[in-house]
């Protein structure tokens, strides 16, 4: 097996796609706006990721999976992003996503773009409803820079060989430790904190940033 020349992560919510699908989850249950501010908030740096997160899932009790499968339907790649996965594998990089949102719905995604690592939240399920809690350890801005690095070791690469994308607060540790940490349509905090930014949405422009 080849040696991965290059590491690329991303954001999945607002980066990967354009949705945010915690918000998505929120119109089945009615409680739309109330989360979607939440989520604001959050990714401004305004309110910690993990109590954030808690607050916004508890709304989804009892809600049914099958329900929160059917989220996937309404996902739309960002600009770009198909086309970037393929010339990163093409290139012979490894491809990670590391995203704030859920598994469960993530999943088909992940195999379509046949994704070589992903990390992302569980929601606790029992009897085939949502309880209201997640499972497992949250993924925040310090899981995100920890898995980035655990990649990069398993790969051997150096930090500054990874590729990182993100347009939330819970990304700015991840993006201020890589070698191209690029805030993608990304908050003003975000945008402050980091060396490359890209305001377009055409994931493919990120190529621009690297020095080939």
């Amino acid at each position: 097996m080849m040696k991965a020349k290059r590491l690329l992560v991303m954001d999945v919510d607002g980066t990967l796609i354009e949705e945010e699908v915690i918000d998505l989850l929120g119109q089945k249950v009615g409680k739309g706006q109330q989360m979607a501010k939440i989520t604001a908030a959050a990714m401004r740096g305004d309110l910690e990721f993990k109590a954030a997160l808690e607050e916004r899932v508890a709304y989804l009790e009892g809600l049914d999976i099958e329900e929160v499968k059917k989220i996937y339907k309404q996902l739309h790649l960002t600009k770009g992003a198909q086309e970037l996965i393929q010339y990163a594998h093409a290139h012979q990089w490894k491809v990670g996503l590391l995203s704030g949102g859920f598994y469960e719905v993530l999943h088909p995604l992940v195999k379509k773009l046949k994704i070589d690592y992903v990390c992302a939240n569980h929601l606790a399920i029992e009897k085939n409803v949502l309880t209201g809690k997640t499972a497992g350890v949250i993924v925040d801005k310090t899981v995100k820079l920890e898995q980035v690095k655990r990649w990069s070791k398993e790969n051997e690469l150096g930090l500054d060989e990874v590729i990182a994308l993100g347009d939330g607060a819970n990304d700015i540790p991840m993006l201020q430790s890589v070698g191209t940490g690029v805030a993608f349509n990304a908050k003003p905090l975000v945008k402050a904190s980091v060396s490359y930014v890209l305001d377009e949405r055409d994931l493919m422009r990120v190529l621009e940033f690297l020095d080939n």
